[in-house]
């Protein structure tokens, strides 16, 4: 039956070390019947909307790849629909994760017939610890092929990007299920926010989720699902994005170094960037460190944020990294705290003298790097 995390993992991997014969599911009731058998409906509060046509199932799992014999990991499986598709894949095993207790039943009707091939967890994923999930033995090198591991889920809208910045935190830190390797992802969005994480510069629907996913990530657009396929029918069509972490980022920096630059740059997207750069820095210094920003970092002042390529915002985070190696204090400012604004005290340090060469030199650093990695398909 459906395991809490306290004891879910000892008897996930206990489960995991027997070799299972590789099956398809018996036949078992539609899920449009089990919803109705256990009286179940869509709860507006948790953003569901369920996809219960399994051609679509089929072809969004089939877009996670090859997933035979392998670990897959679902968020927010519902009534089970999607797992169903999971399962006839004949993985090696499925943990799937849900909030909603109402779909018990459905879920442990899958976990019996699946002959040990499936856990049930209930929680929600925005606080689930998923760094013990997995067999010790999936663990690959970062710079090895991807583990075989793939998270797969059809998000609700609510948590969709919270999660998915938090995801690829982790992966920043190669943490939670990325201490495996570099587990793939295959999730849905809404069809703007799948076309948001894919744009290349210049598309007037460029924004920090596009940046930060492609800088940590591979992400394709694989298709879209029309809303009129859900139930109940959301009001916007439905976009399968498949994310492969990266070997080595674009940009090479901490998760929140990257983070702040990009939530400063975006706060006014369709302005030249040095505007909203500028609140990066206190009023007492705002001119004088914005134009050592731009200078340092050899990028355009009245380029607008829309059309900086991922090569321009590699030198912008460096450079600011190299600021804030001369003024600590910094890292620590919010321009969103006015007590703070004036920031009195923060540049009482004395520079090092170093700081403008090395600087220079870790620019031309990346200028190199960047130049042997092609960046055409972004």
């Amino acid at each position: 039956m459906a395991s809490r995390l306290p004891s879910l993992v000892t008897k996930l991997h206990q489960g995991m070390s027997k070799p299972k014969p590789i099956t398809r599911l018996p036949p078992l009731p539609s899920t449009k019947e089990l919803l109705r058998l256990y009286n179940v409906r869509a709860t507006k509060a948790l953003s569901q909307n369920f996809l219960l046509d399994p051609k679509l199932t089929n072809k969004f799992v089939s877009k996670a790849g090859n997933i035979r014999d392998a670990y897959v990991c679902e968020v927010g499986p519902g009534p089970g629909n999607i797992t169903r598709s999971i399962l006839n894949h004949c993985p090696q095993h499925v943990i799937v994760i849900e909030k909603d207790t109402r779909f018990m039943p459905a879920l442990s009707l899958l976990q019996d017939a699946s002959k040990g091939r499936m856990s049930v967890v209930f929680g929600d994923v925005l606080n689930f610890e998923m760094g013990m999930l997995f067999p010790k033995e999936c663990k690959k090198s970062w710079d090895d092929e991807c583990p075989p591991i793939h998270l797969v889920g059809n998000l609700p809208f609510s948590i969709s990007l919270p999660l998915i910045i938090k995801w690829l935190k982790a992966i920043s830190e190669r943490s939670s299920v990325w201490k495996y390797g570099r587990a793939k992802m295959t999730l849905t969005f809404q069809e703007e926010v799948a076309i948001r994480m894919t744009v290349p510069a210049g598309h007037e629907e460029r924004c920090r989720l596009s940046l930060m996913c492609q800088n940590w990530c591979e992400v394709e657009h694989k298709f879209t699902i029309p809303g009129s396929a859900f139930y109940p029918k959301p009001r916007v069509n439905v976009g399968v994005v498949t994310l492969t972490p990266r070997i080595s980022p674009l940009v090479p920096l901490n998760f929140p170094i990257v983070e702040k630059v990009l939530r400063h740059l975006f706060n006014t997207k369709n302005k030249m960037c040095k505007n909203p750069l500028k609140k990066l820095f206190p009023l007492s210094k705002r001119e004088e460190l914005t134009a050592k920003l731009m200078t340092v970092a050899d990028v355009d002042p009245t380029i607008t944020p829309v059309n900086l390529t991922m090569e321009e915002l590699h030198r912008l985070t460096m450079a600011y990294d190299c600021i804030l190696e001369q003024y600590p204090s910094l890292r620590s400012y919010d321009n969103r705290d006015k007590k703070n604004n004036e920031a009195t005290g923060l540049f009482d340090e004395i520079p090092p003298p170093i700081s403008l060469q090395k600087s220079q030199y870790l620019l031309e650093e990346a200028k190199r790097q960047i130049n042997n990695e092609s960046l055409d398909n972004l």
